[in-house]
Formats: C-alpha cells, sequence, structure tokens
C-alpha cells in the first residue's frame, strides 16, 4: 500500500487596517529609509471596523512604532508579473549596476511586496472626525500606503547595536548642501513644512547614477512642486510653484 503525502498550502488573506497620509503623492524624494528625514510627518488613519480607542490602549506609552505595510506603487507593475519574480536585483545605492540577491535587499519588488518601516510616535488623537489617529515622524511611505500592522518598538528586543550589515556598511550616507533662496521660501505658504523638506532634500532624492549638473528635477511635496538641480555637493532650489498642502 502507497502512501501518498499530501502538501497542504495555506493561504493567509489580510486587509489594510489603515492608510498613512504623508507630503508624498509619488515615489520621487520618498527617503530610502525611515528616520533618516526626521522631520517627516505621518498620520495613520485606521480602517472604519478598526476605529475603537481601545485598540491603541497602552500604545501612549511607547515612543516608536513598527509598521508593515505594503509597497502599493508597484502594485500595478506587480500584478502584470503575476506568478513570475527575480531572485536578483540591482539596489539604487549601488549605482544600478550590482545585483544582489532580492532578499539581502530592501527592494519593492519582492514576491511578497511588503515594507518595514521604524516611526517615532508624535501624538495619539483618540476621538477625531476620522476616528484615532496616530501621528508619526520619519516615515518613508506614500501617501495612502496602506498599513496592515502595527505593533510597538520594544529596545531591548529590536535594537542590535553589534549588528554587521554586508554591503550597507561599505556605502556612505550622502549629505547635499540645499540653497533655498529666501525670494522661493517665502513663496511656501506653510512655513512648518521647510525643514522637512530641507531634510528630504539633503538626502538627495535623485537616482544615485545621476549626475547631471544642468538637469531641472521636480518633488511634489505637501501640495508644493519644489524645482531643484545639483552641481557635486550643492543642491539648489530653481522654483516653487504652490499648491494647497494637504497634511
Amino acid at each position: 500500500m502507497k502512501l501518498v503525502k499530501l502538501l497542504y498550502f495555506w493561504t493567509m488573506e489580510i486587509r489594510p487596517i489603515a492608510y498613512i497620509r504623508t507630503e508624498f503623492p509619488e515615489k520621487f524624494g520618498v527617503p530610502r529609509q525611515s528616520g533618516l528625514a526626521k522631520g517627516l510627518r505621518g498620520r495613520i488613519v485606521l480602517e472604519p471596523e478598526y476605529r475603537n480607542p481601545d485598540a491603541l490602549r497602552g500604545l501612549e506609552d511607547f515612543s516608536h512604532l513598527w509598521l508593515i505595510w505594503e509597497f502599493s506603487a508597484n502594485r500595478v507593475m506587480n500584478r502584470q508579473k503575476t506568478g513570475l519574480w527575480q531572485p536578483t536585483v540591482r539596489p539604487p545605492r549601488l549605482g544600478g549596476n550590482a545585483q544582489m540577491g532580492v532578499f539581502a535587499t530592501r527592494s519593492p519588488f519582492r514576491p511578497n511586496p511588503l515594507g518595514l518601516s521604524c516611526v517615532k510616535i508624535e501624538g495619539i488623537e483618540l476621538s477625531s472626525e476620522e476616528g484615532p489617529v496616530i501621528t508619526v515622524r520619519g516615515a518613508d511611505l506614500m501617501d495612502g500606503t496602506p498599513i496592515y500592522d502595527i505593533k510597538p518598538y520594544i529596545k531591548y528586543a529590536d535594537s542590535r547595536p553589534e549588528a554587521v550589515c554586508g554591503y550597507v556598511d561599505n556605502l556612505e550616507e550622502r549629505s547635499l548642501k540645499v540653497v533655498f533662496p529666501s525670494e522661493l521660501s517665502s513663496q511656501v505658504p506653510d512655513r512648518s513644512v521647510i525643514p522637512a523638506l530641507m531634510d528630504v532634500l539633503r538626502l538627495d532624492p535623485r537616482p544615485s547614477y545621476h549626475d547631471d549638473p544642468h538637469r531641472i528635477y521636480g518633488l511634489s511635496f505637501c501640495g508644493l512642486n519644489v524645482r531643484f538641480r545639483v552641481e557635486a555637493d550643492v543642491l539648489t532650489i530653481t522654483a516653487i510653484e504652490r499648491d494647497d498642502c494637504r497634511i
């Protein structure tokens, strides 16, 4: 009598518990990692079925959160490649040339397009018109990104100062000098967003393989269209187009 081994595949269906509102309507300019631009502000708005204040009870005693979220901006591309995935990717930080295993990177192009971010809690409002809302700083997410889970950051378990980080340990975090002419900065309707904007620009939002000092880039940020160019290590803002800030 033959023994038949049955292999069961169990799939878990997950749905967003919240969406985040941030200053970024598109991917360009979003920091490469959370916490790099500490001034960036985001609002985590729970979905209606999870708007029970009891679900956040005790969270006010923590300073930081882990967010598990979806690279939703790549959803269309991922659907076009249903059933396909690439074992290697080209990390932008390596100039777009060197290939690394997808599981050795934080590339958004992965079998399950999930991201993980650590953010600082700025405040928790339990009775807003949108239900409980968590305001955070340092998020690296686009506006409208779906969030699948929220967990508190626990220092004794999550901090690993002795960690070795492979090729990342050999990379220097580039920081640009930002020149923001006063006649342009005065056009920003909400001046409280300027420090966060400066943080983003210092990180050099361009692809790492771009090095054309004459090229003008456009960054959509908090309802502003920020035009700039980069020469050597100096980023100069050349124009500001105004719109209403949504944050």
